[in-house]
């Protein structure tokens, strides 16, 4: 569905723009030829795509014949176009990567930014966003060096809002509301009311993403007025998706009874059924659930999403029937009728991984982890790793967009630079000519000269102190960065996991009274405890910046061995090397090796089904050599997929530049083996840094 969508837009946006060159081109023979082999492949709706591919390609191959370079690019643009319009993607990739580098041969920067622009279409519509980012922040480089006009302004601000777009797909919302609100600026000078709606509802889309409901609504609001002052032919329609934006936002709020209000506003509209009928059962849909949470009248809900179903059975929209099902499950569970609600939640469920609905299917596990009791654990442990691929996922792609905005960032210094410093030496080289013919004409403005040359080098010396203040201040925010990763690694990986799953299981024993689960509870209220010790433990290093130090290392290493057996039954034995200067390590290798150890044991308590572990931690000639084993039931390492656990311990190991060897076989048991370069803290400087601390 969000393909169909982007496809549409897209040929919307392709059919309104306007890639005609300023400059009036002397039409000739070979133009005209072009012209209408293009005409041929766009109109002739008779012709099927092969035919009417032959016809672009017949095209092609005469504008590259062309030999004046302006034309040859117009003539190459719209070639490329017509490739894209026909869905040819391999006839567009293939001319629009001519195309490219063409115009940037040409130092053409308005060919290279529709190039660009299209290219960057290209990808969102195939939902290879990291691809469409890239080119549309090209595209807005190249628009920039355009001379300044209400043209090339526009261009800028369709780039940016087709950037805030990409960036609110894999919620970058921060980054997407920067580019927004810059694309408003240049929308609003230009008075451009279609367009200010437009950026103003992506606006109010990435505050609902940030959890500001306030100011997504005002930012709806505003765009409803830019668009009804518009002349729109489908302005109402878009009026109505805008009074159902707001509605969901009071729904997802859970403010139900505003959400009825707004949702059953929106049903008086008796053409809404008619004009719109996807976004008529989204909203049958959505006032059906803000009945049932109001009224609980489950009657007219279930009449409502009945309805809702019969409309998208009609409109085949997928994405939106695993919702439904999701409303109809919670129906369901109020009357009573509990087989019925899981399947329709498990139904719901399905669906969205099946239409990559990543957020419903989480909904949708939540559910069924409260409505179906006997298999509440596996849900819960399903949520668990689908949130943690989710959010990982989400962390990649977000760096990926740093990364490009970085390096952008760095090839427009630098082009600044290079063009300062070509200024710089034409100026200077007019400057000693003239100042030469001077001296050599006159003699008493020789020192002049010399007070001139001594300012010029000044300058550069001042460029040069800038520069080297703006590399410092890079290399700041980068460390406070990585300092901000760790942390949320070590809540991430230490403490969020672990008290979920607690928190999920405790969910399954509150309606039970036996004495196995009062004593389960009792085991899990003291691992709470635990928590919030190793909670206050990392408060405690963040205030004192303790995080180098990590004192008591082998006695919280004991500690956390000692845990464990008692909690599982395993049988666990620590070993260690007491002529190893275990306090003096390097902080990095202590908390790493400690979350290694921790996660290693929990993988023997949930996966290997051990009945004995042991740890081992040594010095072996200048490497420390950690060895976990167990009896357990082993895996295939060659064929397994690797887990979140695996992973977090193999990314653990790269970050203290340490060997890991893992052997499993099914049946044989698992043995990890770690060997660490050793690496040990000034301790004089860390005494005194102990003293100016205390």
């Amino acid at each position: 569905m969000k393909n169909g969508v982007l496809i549409i837009v897209l040929l919307l946006v392709l059919g309104c723009r306007d890639k005609a060159s300023t400059e009036e081109t002397v039409r000739n023979p070979k133009v005209d030829s072009i012209q209408q082999l293009l005409n041929i492949a766009k109109t002739a709706k008779e012709l099927s795509s092969d035919e009417r591919r032959v016809y672009i390609q017949d095209a092609e191959a005469q504008v590259l014949t062309l030999s004046k370079d302006s034309t040859r690019l117009e003539q190459l643009s719209q070639v490329s176009l017509a490739y894209l319009k026909l869905k040819d993607s391999m006839g567009f990739r293939q001319s629009n990567a001519k195309l490219l580098k063409l115009s940037e041969e040409a130092d053409a920067s308005k060919i290279s930014g529709y190039s660009n622009w299209d290219l960057g279409d290209f990808f969102e519509t195939y939902g290879v966003m990291d691809s469409a980012f890239y080119h549309y922040r090209k595209a807005l480089e190249s628009f920039d060096r355009l001379p300044k006009d209400s043209t090339s302004q526009s261009l800028k601000a369709r780039m940016l809002y087709s950037m805030s777009r990409v960036q609110d797909s894999y919620k970058d919302y921060l980054g997407g509301e920067t580019s927004a609100t810059a694309a408003i600026e240049i929308f609003d000078e230009l008075d451009d009311d279609y367009r200010l709606y437009n950026a103003y509802n992506m606006l109010g889309t990435l505050a609902n993403g940030l959890g500001n409901s306030q100011k997504a609504i005002e930012s709806y609001e505003t765009a409803r007025e830019y668009i009804e002052n518009s002349n729109r032919k489908n302005k109402t329609r878009l009026i109505w998706q805008l009074q159902n934006n707001v509605a969901s936002i009071y729904l997802n709020k859970e403010d139900f009874k505003k959400a009825k209000e707004n949702f059953k506003q929106l049903l008086t509209n008796k053409e809404l059924k008619e004009d719109a009928a996807e976004l008529y059962e989204k909203v049958l849909g959505s006032y059906a659930f803000s009945l049932l949470k109001t009224d609980n009248n489950t009657k007219k809900a279930e009449e409502l999403l009945q309805e809702a179903f019969t409309v998208n059975s009609a409109t085949g929209e997928l994405y939106d029937r695993a919702r439904l099902h999701y409303f109809y499950s919670e129906v369901l569970a109020a009357k009573g009728d509990t087989l019925n609600a899981i399947a329709n939640a498990d139904e719901s469920y399905n669906i969205a991984k099946e239409t990559y609905n990543n957020d419903r299917a989480l909904d949708a596990l939540r559910l069924l982890t409260r409505l179906d009791m006997v298999h509440a654990a596996s849900y819960a442990e399903e949520y668990y790793q689908l949130n943690e691929a989710i959010q990982e996922e989400e962390r990649t792609k977000r760096d990926k967009f740093g990364r490009i905005r970085m390096e952008t960032d760095d090839i427009i210094e630098e082009n600044q630079i290079l063009t300062k410093e070509k200024k710089v030496w034409v100026y200077s080289a007019v400057l000693l000519i003239v100042f030469g013919i001077i001296f050599m004409a006159i003699a008493s403005l020789y020192h002049s000269n010399s007070q001139l040359k001594f300012k010029q080098k000044q300058q550069e010396s001042n460029q040069e102190i800038y520069n080297l203040m703006l590399s410092q201040q890079g290399k700041f925010e980068e460390g406070k960065q990585l300092e901000q990763k760790r942390i949320s690694e070590e809540l991430h990986d230490g403490i969020l996991s672990e008290m979920l799953g607690i928190r999920l299981i405790l969910s399954g024993l509150n309606e039970r009274e036996d004495q196995a689960s009062i004593d389960q509870r009792a085991a899990l209220i003291e691992k709470l405890r635990d928590l919030e010790e190793e909670i206050r433990t990392i408060s405690h290093e963040l205030n004192h910046a303790a995080y180098k130090k990590f004192h008591n290392f082998i006695v919280s290493l004991k500690n956390m061995v000692a845990d464990i057996e008692k909690s599982s039954g395993i049988s666990c034995s620590f070993t260690y090397d007491d002529k190893v200067q275990w306090d003096n390590l390097l902080g990095d290798i202590k908390i790493n090796a400690y979350r290694i150890i921790q996660e290693s044991l929990k993988n023997c308590v949930k996966h290997a089904k051990s009945e004995n572990v042991s740890v081992l931690f040594q010095l072996v000639e200048d490497k420390l050599k950690l060895t976990i084993t167990d009896d357990g039931v082993g895996f295939n390492i060659n064929k397994r997929k690797k887990g979140i656990g695996l992973k977090n311990i193999i990314s653990r190991a790269k970050k203290i530049k340490a060997e890991l060897d893992v052997d499993s076989k099914p049946g044989k048991g698992t043995t990890i083996k770690v060997t660490i370069p050793v690496e040990y803290v000034d301790v004089k400087t860390s005494k005194e840094t102990d003293l100016i601390n205390a």
